[in-house]
């Protein structure tokens, strides 16, 4: 069991598949204080953003430990890796996957969907229930099957663990958890969006929603962290930077932040497995998606609150 003087640091990360300096991957960097179930804080320490996916990977292997909250799919539904007769076993299966590139991935699923029913064209893994999260083969809007594609691989070369699905020879002390901040954000918002690429849809009710979820965040009442004894530390400019990040990348990836840190009490509680439930190790879960169910507000169906109301998803 870890105590609270061992204590890794934190990371959430707002991943994209094609990062740049015009979208870049955002790391939200932090520590817990205090001890869980007695006001225990997530303190935000700060933000990096990478231009590039070799910087990223060059990130995740700077010393240890941590353990951080990452915003793309770590697996594929089993029921489609049995249709295609890919490999049953997690790392085969990854090990297939990255071997592909994108063109041919599309031109797989697509093939995949259109021997499909109506109304059920894309697999589901099982967490997607509890999360209201994409399904990992959806290559577009968003296009989280090339977000696992880009993510995946990476990790596993850095050498951290993904706890359920991989452990590095000799173990890790830099874990990551499969996060999805619009999990997070709906136990709050419900279907109300908070953030958008588009200048256009960068309104005055999503800011006033930005408001809304820090102020949850911030107070502990979020369901999930009331339930945890947990909230989120904010200096005042860190809070103001994040109301105005209309296109939600520093948010999402501090929501990431926080979901690491539930998974880090668990840990310490004595969970064997960061919070996570038993799963399909070939799927893989995010973080906090069982918890998190039974807390969701009624109007918070499977739509991810950036997407809620619009025609299509915002770029990831």
């Amino acid at each position: 069991m870890v105590t609270v003087a061992e204590r890794p640091r934190l990371l959430g990360c707002d991943f994209t598949s094609a990062p740049s300096a015009h979208k870049p991957i955002v790391h939200a960097v932090g520590r817990l204080v205090g001890e869980g179930g007695r006001g225990c804080r997530v303190v935000l320490e700060g933000l990096e953003r990478f231009a590039s996916l070799a910087a990223w990977s060059a990130a995740l292997e700077r010393p240890g430990p941590w353990v951080g909250g990452f915003d793309l799919p770590f697996g594929l539904p089993r029921a489609l890796v049995l249709a295609l007769g890919w490999p049953t076993t997690w790392q085969a299966c990854m090990a297939h996957y990255a071997g592909l590139s994108r063109a041919q991935i599309r031109e797989i699923f697509a093939a995949y969907c259109a021997a499909r029913p109506a109304g059920a064209k894309l697999a589901h893994r099982a967490t997607d229930g509890p999360a209201g999260s994409s399904p990992s083969m959806k290559w577009v809007n968003p296009p989280v099957a090339y977000m696992l594609h880009a993510g995946v691989p990476r990790l596993l070369a850095a050498g951290v663990a993904l706890p359920g699905l991989h452990e590095p020879p000799g173990g890790a002390d830099r874990v990551a958890l499969e996060a999805y901040p619009g999990l997070l954000a709906r136990s709050v918002l419900g279907r109300r969006s908070y953030k958008s690429d588009e200048s256009a849809r960068q309104t005055p009710e999503r800011l006033i929603a930005r408001k809304n979820l820090l102020h949850a965040l911030e107070a502990g009442t979020a369901p999930l962290l009331a339930a945890a004894g947990l909230r989120l530390h904010l200096s005042p400019a860190q809070h103001e930077a994040l109301v105005d990040d209309a296109r939600g990348d520093a948010l999402d990836a501090v929501l990431c932040l926080v979901q690491a840190a539930w998974g880090c009490l668990q840990h310490e509680a004595g969970h064997p497995c960061w919070g996570l439930p038993p799963f399909d190790p070939l799927e893989g879960w995010i973080v906090t998606a069982e918890a998190s169910a039974s807390v969701r507000p009624a109007d918070g169906a499977g739509r991810t609150p950036d997407t809620a109301g619009a025609g299509r998803a915002a770029p990831r």
